[in-house]
């Protein structure tokens, strides 16, 4: 899930990596301004952000420490959802054609599971890194990553794998019981012959989300601080298990909040930490979280530090174009702090721009603030010079899509549209070019309009309201979309997967030409966009499916002009014991539909359906 994300920086175009923590009674160099409501500043000394980071952590640490997560409104698309366009091979005439991650912008890609360049497909799964001849059918090259969660970006002969770290067991009496995993790591790859790593990097925290443009990779992690809280077994009384709590933050010395990181490279390894001159903060935050974003030059010889940003925030939501990268931050952590604590906050979204031309790391560009919160990066969109942003304020018991443009180093609300989905709340965004299409939901599903052409008077155009809801919105052509979500009945209850197409060429009138549906039916693209294939040369729709009646499997459904006809279904292949683990993606090579679970890769005719080879893992 896309943890709470990200970065900083106020005055100057790039910060400079600290390799070791400044002393706290040093002056950060460089001239700092007061804060802005809606700026990154830095520290004025390392004393400074020593003695906030306590402040603020005094305030927000419960009885039993910095407990839980954050929490997240009912539906909420985990990591960000995405969504994708084919593309073709780069520099290589000889691959074939073949799809590529479902993402959201054109020109970014995002990490998955499994990636192709038309000739071999790479995969993560369980430890192990593979790399697939398509051609053969075959395994070509192996190689563990020792870690049971990873996923890739890739660069020509080099991938960038990200690992949250594996997961070892401790005794405890006579059960073996899972520890906490180590911190995520970066692990590059050469898969010009048999894979080989070149360079590892062991970062702290968690890994929340990357992008990726051209060759370069900024990738980010959230670390909470290093402070180890009493037991206190034997006291009951909230209050004093939060005095205590509270002693231990105020005695933390400053390198507990700060995130250290290790790279290694032919057995040599290189340390450092994020020095204090290089952490900016907004106005508002827990104290709980830093936030680093980590630049990596994936055709380099080998990994470096990745000079990174940091800034002391709770954000998770990351949204990337070519050029900018946005950062949303809001007060969500609030609902996680006991109840003896907890405050009526108001619901707000801060939302930072920065830079990401060239290969540089990022610089910071603009801020600015809207009502609400988000549901994923797909509530955002750059477009014309101008920021869309769909929220929903629960408070108010409504939604909107607001219009900020960049004015100096502010990011100025234009143009505003309120009122959407009276008593329910924004399921999924999409916006395309001038227009924007917002699904609300509580037991029926308004899909709203809105033409964005003058950004200064966003407007509703029309709307339609059926049952069910649509938990991502998928283009597939000139005034047509595809929703995946779940079909309810008029009380609101879900009964299964649904697949609907949409005709939005009229603004005025959006209309539901066509619609599946899987009774009992789940899929994981209703929560990861990655999961969906779609592939205009055919017109094909491949959505995995699992807990429907004929078990885990792909369905294929070929988009016509007006209406949806089902192609076939993929049955997700047998493991030894009989169990089908669920199919995960789906990718077009050529002629051919390969689909994969961990069971392994299973390639198929992609006019037929027909089954040609099974690549078994």
């Amino acid at each position: 899930m896309s943890r709470r994300t990200l970065l900083g920086l106020a005055l100057v175009a790039t910060l400079p990596l600290a390799g070791c923590t400044t002393s706290e009674k040093d002056p950060v160099p460089g001239p700092s301004r007061a804060a802005g409501a809606m700026r990154l500043v830095a520290f004025e000394s390392c004393a400074q952000l020593r003695d906030d980071l306590r402040a603020a952590a005094k305030e927000s640490v419960g009885p039993w420490g910095f407990t839980g997560g954050m929490a997240m409104p009912s539906g909420a698309v985990p990591n960000g959802a995405r969504a994708a366009v084919p593309q073709a091979a780069e520099g290589d005439k000889a691959a074939p054609a073949f799809s590529g991650t479902n993402t959201h912008e054109a020109g970014v890609d995002e990490p998955d599971m499994v990636k192709t360049d038309g000739n071999r497909i790479v995969t993560v799964d369980q430890g192990v890194l593979r790399v697939i001849d398509a051609a053969s059918h075959r395994v070509t090259g192996k190689l563990d990553i020792g870690s049971y969660d990873g996923q890739l970006l890739l660069a020509g002969d080099r991938a960038l794998v990200l690992a949250r770290g594996a997961t070892r067991l401790y005794r405890s009496s006579r059960k073996m019981l899972p520890e906490e995993p180590d911190g995520p790591r970066m692990l590059l790859v050469d898969l010009a012959g048999t894979p080989r790593v070149i360079s590892t990097f062991e970062g702290e925290g968690t890994l929340v989300d990357a992008r990726q443009t051209g060759g370069t990779a900024r990738v980010v992690l959230s670390s909470a601080p290093r402070i180890s809280f009493p037991e206190m077994p034997k006291v009951n009384n909230t209050g004093d298990r939060v005095e205590a709590n509270r002693k231990v933050v105020d005695q933390a010395p400053l390198d507990a909040w700060l995130p250290g990181w290790s790279v290694t490279t032919g057995g040599v390894t290189e340390r450092g930490r994020v020095g204090c001159g290089s952490v900016r903060r907004p106005p508002v935050y827990s104290g709980r979280s830093v936030l680093s974003v980590f630049t990596f030059d994936l055709t380099a010889p080998k990994l470096d530090d990745g000079r990174p940003v940091s800034i002391v925030a709770d954000g998770d939501t990351v949204y990337g174009t070519p050029n900018s990268l946005y950062v949303a931050n809001d007060q969500r952590w609030r609902l996680d702090m006991w109840r003896g604590r907890q405050t009526r906050q108001a619901q707000e979204t801060e939302i930072y721009r920065f830079d990401v031309a060239g290969t540089q790391p990022p610089a910071y560009s603009a801020a600015g603030k809207v009502k609400g919160w988000l549901i994923n990066q797909y509530a955002m969109s750059e477009w014309d010079g101008h920021l869309r942003v769909a929220t929903t304020d629960e408070s108010a018991g409504s939604s909107a899509v607001r219009v900020l443009r960049p004015d100096g180093d502010t990011l100025r609300q234009v143009g505003e549209v309120d009122g959407l989905g009276k008593g329910e709340r924004i399921y999924s965004v999409r916006f395309i070019g001038p227009r924007g299409y917002v699904v609300t939901f509580r037991q029926t599903d308004p899909l709203y309009s809105v033409d964005l052409a003058d950004p200064a008077k966003p407007r509703v155009t029309g709307q339609l309201k059926i049952t069910g809801y649509s938990a991502h919105l998928q283009s597939v052509g000139d005034g047509r979309l595809i929703g995946i979500g779940q079909e309810a009945d008029t009380q609101g209850r879900r009964q299964g997967t649904q697949v609907s197409l949409f005709d939005v060429s009229d603004p005025a009138e959006p209309r539901r030409l066509a619609q599946q549906v899987v009774s009992r039916g789940y899929s994981e693209a209703e929560f990861d966009p990655h999961a969906i294939l779609w592939w205009p040369a055919t017109n094909l729709l491949v959505v995995p499916l699992w807990g429907a009646p004929d078990d885990a499997s792909a369905l294929a459904l070929r988009v016509t002009g007006d209406g949806l006809t089902t192609a076939g279904k993929i049955p997700a292949e047998r493991s030894l014991d009989g169990y089908r683990p669920p199919i995960r993606r789906s990718l077009v090579i050529g002629n051919e539909l390969w689909t994969l679970s961990e069971r392994g890769l299973t390639a198929s005719s992609l006019s037929t359906l027909d089954r040609i080879a099974t690549v078994n893992f």
